[in-house]
């Protein structure tokens, strides 16, 4: 029952996801833990951040991670499925359909549209995470710090995350 449980709730975060991986978080985070209950706000945080360190598209990542911790191997194929299959479909039919409306104004108003909804979406998830993710000052300094380096000394993003866990495996 988990199997179609996870199946039906990762189909619809595929589907009514728009702007990748990041935009899907607020969605996850509702069906995964508020929903079905089958996960921790810090064991969400925790497969986050395996998520963005491993090479992969974030969306799939946490399919795969998501699935496997709520019903083993079987979770992961069918979460990382439904998550991709909604994409999938749509972009199949949208090569069939692209010669015609490639030009359409109409086409550029409805990105134009949906432009700001990813951008509400990413910045949803990236408060969501935060509230969750920064617990104490010390994490919150750490936070700050790394975004720091990151933005404005342009610090490579790996090198951040390598700072901010030995940070916390050696203050916490």
């Amino acid at each position: 029952m988990n199997l179609i449980k996870l199946f039906i709730s990762f189909l619809k975060i595929g589907a009514f996801s728009f702007g990748g991986g990041y935009a899907m978080l607020p969605l996850i985070k509702k069906e995964i833990i508020e929903v079905h209950g089958w996960l921790t706000v810090t064991e969400f945080i925790d497969i986050l951040a395996v998520v963005e360190m491993t090479p992969g598209p974030i969306a799939i990542n946490s399919a795969t991670f998501l699935g496997y911790k709520v019903a083993g191997v079987l979770g992961s194929i069918a979460a990382t499925t439904a998550v991709v299959l909604p994409s999938f479909v749509i972009i199949l039919i949208i090569a069939h359909f692209l010669s015609k409306f490639r030009d359409s104004p109409y086409v550029d108003w409805a990105f134009m549209g949906i432009r700001p909804v990813i951008l509400g979406l990413v910045a949803s998830a990236a408060i969501t995470v935060a509230i969750d993710a920064l617990t104490s000052i010390k994490s919150i300094i750490i936070g700050i710090i790394i975004f720091y380096l990151i933005t404005f000394k342009k610090l490579h993003p790996i090198l951040g995350i390598i700072i901010a866990g030995t940070a916390g495996a050696l203050l916490f």
